[in-house]
C-alpha cells in the first residue's frame, strides 16, 4: 500500500469537538483517516491537548494569546504561514473568515474550502463592527478556492446568487454511535435549551420570554457556554429569576450532555441564524421531541411532520407552541420518531463522509 494522501486542516482550531464545525471536521476525519494522513492545526485556547498523534491523526497545537479576537487573527496568520512551507496533498479550511489566506495557500497547495453558515458572516454581534471585512473576504478571496462546500442549502444558493460561487452542499450529520444511545427513562427537564455558546443569535432570551409569559412552573435545563461577565449573560440572569432553571454551563463530555438531553420531555431550538445546526440533529439522533424556528435552514431538514415549527414573527407562537406541545405529548413523539428515522437514512456521517471522500479525490487526482 503506498503512502497516504497528506491533508492539512485548519479553522476547526481545537480537537476534541464541543460542538459546531470541529464536529464537522473531527467526524471527516475519523471515518475518512485510514485513507487520508490528516494534521490538524489548532490553538491552545481551544484544546486542552499537546502537539501529538491522537486517534489515528495528527494536531498540532500552536500557542495562543488572551485577546480572543485577535487570537482568531493569529491563528490563523501563523497557521498560512507554517502550511505554506509544509508539503501536503491537499489544504482544507473549514469556514470562510480566513478566506484572505487563500490565494496564499494556494501558491504552492490545492485548497478545498468548507463553509459554515457564510451567508451569515458578521452577523453575531461581537463581529458586527467586522462585517465588511467578512463579505469582502467572501466575494473577492474566496473564488480562489480549487474547491468549496458548504452545510446548508441556503448557503449554497446565496453564495451563487450573490458571490457567484458554486459551491458543492454537504450537510452536515450524525454518528451512527448517537443512534444506539440508551433512552435515558428519569424526567429531570420539562423543557431543555442548548447550544455551544449561548449568544443573542441562538434565541435563549427569545425563550425566557416566552416562559415567563406563560407562568412557566417546570424545571428548564439550558446547557452551553454564557460568557463570562457578558452583557448577554447579566441579560439572560435577569429575566431568568422567575422560571425554575438549572444552568449547566458548557458540557464538553458527549454522553454526558445527551444524557441531560434525554432526561427532557421536549428540546426548544429557537435559534434565529444557522449555518446547519449540529445541535438540531443530535436532539433529533436522541429521539427527543423538538421545537424549532421556522427559519428556512431548520425548515432544510425537517418537516412539520417531524418537528413542531414556531414563527419568529409571531410574538406569542413559542408560547403557544410549547403548551400546545406538552398537552400533545404522543404527538410530539411520533414527530420524533420520524424524525430519527430520516437521519437514519440521510443523515449518518458514514454516508455523508463519503462525498468528502469523492471531493477529496476529485483534487488529489489532478
Amino acid at each position: 500500500m503506498g503512502e497516504k494522501p497528506k491533508i492539512a486542516v485548519i479553522g476547526l482550531k481545537g480537537l476534541p469537538a464541543f460542538g459546531g464545525a470541529a464536529s464537522v471536521g473531527e467526524n471527516i476525519i475519523n471515518i475518512l483517516k485510514d485513507e487520508y494522513d490528516f494534521t490538524v492545526y489548532s490553538t491552545s485556547s481551544h484544546t486542552s491537548l499537546r502537539t501529538g498523534k491522537y486517534n489515528g491523526y495528527k494536531q498540532i497545537v500552536l500557542s495562543s494569546i488572551k485577546e480572543k479576537k485577535i487570537n482568531t487573527l493569529y491563528y490563523y496568520l501563523k497557521t498560512t504561514f507554517i502550511v505554506f512551507f509544509k508539503k501536503y496533498d491537499l489544504v482544507h479550511i473549514h469556514h470562510s473568515d480566513s478566506a484572505f489566506t487563500i490565494p496564499f495557500l494556494k501558491l504552492r497547495h490545492r485548497v478545498l474550502v468548507t463553509t459554515h453558515g457564510a451567508h451569515n458572516s458578521g452577523e453575531i454581534s461581537k463581529w458586527k463592527r467586522y462585517k465588511w471585512f467578512f463579505k469582502i473576504q467572501i466575494k473577492f478571496f474566496l473564488k480562489f478556492a480549487d474547491i468549496v462546500t458548504c452545510v446548508s442549502k441556503v448557503e449554497k444558493k446565496w453564495l451563487r446568487k450573490k458571490m457567484n460561487i458554486h459551491a458543492n452542499y454537504i450537510p452536515n450529520g450524525i454518528s451512527e454511535n448517537n443512534l444506539l444511545f440508551k433512552k435515558n427513562n428519569i424526567i429531570k427537564y420539562e423543557l431543555f435549551y442548548g447550544a455551544g455558546r449561548i449568544m443573542q443569535s441562538k434565541g435563549c432570551d427569545l425563550l425566557i420570554n416566552s416562559l415567563n409569559n406563560i407562568k412557566f412552573d417546570g424545571n428548564i435545563g439550558i446547557a452551553g457556554d454564557l460568557v463570562q461577565g457578558s452583557k448577554y449573560q447579566k441579560f439572560i440572569y435577569g429575566i431568568s429569576t422567575k422560571l425554575k432553571i438549572n444552568f449547566l454551563g458548557m458540557i464538553k463530555d458527549k454522553n454526558k450532555l445527551y444524557s441531560e438531553i434525554k432526561s427532557s420531555k421536549l428540546f426548544i431550538y429557537p435559534s434565529l441564524k444557522e449555518a446547519m445546526s449540529m445541535m438540531l440533529l443530535e436532539v433529533a439522533s436522541l429521539k427527543v421531541p423538538i421545537i424549532c424556528s421556522n427559519i428556512k435552514e431548520n425548515r432544510d431538514i425537517f418537516t412539520n411532520e417531524e418537528v413542531l415549527f414556531f414563527d419568529l414573527n409571531k410574538k406569542d407562537d413559542l408560547s403557544e407552541k410549547i403548551v400546545w406541545a406538552l398537552n400533545n405529548y404522543e404527538l410530539m413523539n411520533a414527530k420524533a420518531k420520524k424524525a430519527y428515522d430520516k437521519l437514519v437514512d440521510n443523515y449518518t456521517w458514514e454516508n455523508i463522509a463519503l462525498k468528502y471522500k469523492e471531493v477529496y479525490n476529485s483534487k488529489l487526482q489532478k
